[in-house]
This record gives C-alpha cells, sequence and structure tokens, in this order.
C-alpha cells in the first residue's frame, strides 16, 4: 500500500455525470480528456493540485446512480458490494484544468502502454462516455508558501503544473519533474523565482529514481525559510524517499512536508 500525507476535503457536490466531449493525445505518454456538462456548473475551482475520483464505465450498462456521494470508507465499503458488472472503475487523478465558463474540466492521463484500466481507456479516445466525478480537494494548496522544493515524475505532472501555475508570485524554489519522453513536456506557469528542472528518464532507470537523485543533490539551501514547503509525490520510492531525505536527513518538520506515493513500481 502507498503511503501519504494528503487528506481528502470531501465537497458538498458530491457525485458529479458529465460526458466526454474531446479526447486527443498530447504527446507520447499523455492522452487529455475533456468533460463537459452543466452539473460542473457548482464544480468547486481550487487549483493547484485539485484531485478527484473518477468513475469510469467498464461496459455499456455501467451503473453510477448507486455510488456513494463520499468516497470516504463507507462510501467505498458501499462501492464494494455493488454488482461488478455494472459498477465503475473508480481512479484517483488530478484536474489539468478547468473553465467554469464553459463547464469543461480536463483531465490528463498517462497511457504508454495497456497495463491498468485508466490509461488504455484514455488512450481509445472515448468521447461521448459518461463519467462520474467526486471533487476531493487539494492536497497542496499553498497560498502562503515563500520557498518550495517540488519533485515528481509523470504521473505527478498534471498535480506539480497545477501548483506551479497558482503559487504566489513572489514564492521561489525548485521544481523537479521527471518524463519518460522528451514529447511529454509541457508549457510551464510558474513563479519567475522557481527554477523547473525537466529531466528525461533513462530507458534503463527505475521511475522517480533521477528525480530523488536530483532533489537530494540541491541541498539545503532555502530550507530554514519558515515559509518552506515541499511536496514530493509520483513513484512510492520518490514520494517516501524524498520524505525522509527532507525529514530525516536535513531536519525539516514533518508538517512542511506533504507527500503521497500514486503508485508502486513493481
Amino acid at each position: 500500500m502507498v503511503s501519504t500525507n494528503i487528506s481528502a476535503d470531501h465537497a458538498t457536490t458530491g457525485l458529479v455525470t458529465a460526458e466526454v466531449s474531446r479526447a486527443e493525445r498530447i504527446s507520447q505518454s499523455f492522452v487529455r480528456v475533456t468533460v463537459t456538462g452543466d452539473a460542473l456548473a457548482d464544480w468547486r475551482h481550487l487549483g493547484f493540485d485539485q484531485w478527484l475520483r473518477l468513475a469510469l464505465p467498464i461496459a455499456e450498462g455501467t451503473r453510477f446512480d448507486q455510488l456513494s456521494d463520499r468516497f470516504d470508507t463507507k462510501g467505498y465499503l458501499r462501492y464494494l458490494t455493488l454488482p461488478k458488472a455494472t459498477r465503475p472503475v473508480i481512479r484517483s487523478l488530478t484536474v489539468r484544468n478547468f473553465r467554469p465558463e464553459q463547464r469543461e474540466l480536463d483531465i490528463d492521463f498517462v497511457a504508454h502502454g495497456a497495463e491498468g484500466f485508466a490509461g488504455p481507456w484514455a488512450a481509445s479516445l472515448p468521447v461521448g462516455a459518461t463519467v462520474g466525478l467526486i471533487d476531493q480537494g487539494c492536497g497542496f494548496a499553498a497560498q502562503n508558501a515563500r520557498h518550495v522544493r517540488i519533485a515528481g515524475e509523470e504521473t505527478a505532472l498534471p498535480a506539480v503544473l497545477g501548483v506551479l501555475r497558482d503559487l504566489p508570485a513572489d514564492t521561489t524554489g525548485d521544481a523537479i519533474i521527471e518524463i519518460s519522453d522528451p514529447s511529454d513536456r509541457q508549457p510551464v506557469a510558474a513563479p519567475s523565482g522557481v527554477r523547473v528542472h525537466w529531466i528525461t528518464r533513462a530507458a534503463t532507470s527505475r521511475p522517480g529514481a533521477e528525480a530523488l537523485a536530483a532533489l537530494r543533490s540541491l541541498g539545503s539551501e532555502g530550507l530554514d525559510d519558515p515559509g518552506f514547503q515541499a511536496f514530493i509525490i509520483g513513484e512510492q520510492h520518490l514520494a517516501s524517499g524524498g520524505r525522509k531525505h527532507l525529514v530525516n536527513e536535513l531536519s525539516v518538520p514533518k508538517a512542511q512536508v506533504k507527500f503521497c506515493g500514486y503508485w508502486r513500481k513493481r
């Protein structure tokens, strides 16, 4: 089981259904899926790394009406009692962009193989499909951050770019983004004082390992700033290793380090 100190902030909107209006492969590893619908009129627009539980159809008969409005322990246990033939697949993903006026929401999927369900589903470019969304809030809404240290591999790319976009303009620090292919680089809107380090991972490297090495190479500059905050996310070894480096080796207070292992390389 992956580790995290990020918790959910359950929205009052509950389960929202929407329709896939566009889907396109935007790079070697990513497919962008756009969903739209009148129900998004009440969607919270939090920015940063706002995340959601996404309910995906597994067959034509998939039902969303039996899902709980909260995907907490009680909601998850209820989900497990639903018939498998009509039960949607649930995945945790990040809001890439939200356009309230158009009631459109973009979600970027890592899709570079047949493994798993969400990536291949997105790669099928499922325009017209119905999905369910449950807003879970932000893991790193750092409105008061003065100095940051951020690291993630491609599964964390939407979250990292969202955080960089919404940081205060005077924030300083470093953001490390490891990707598997040069085409996966996306435009970055970040404060001028935040250095963004793109790393294209060697084919033989474990995902996240090069980002972790780069994080370790940054040293201790800026960590004594009382406004320092860190965000380490992605593959489990990177998330937990980055936290241990900052907390155990560099003595950063635990409360100033947010981390989440999205997945584990086997």
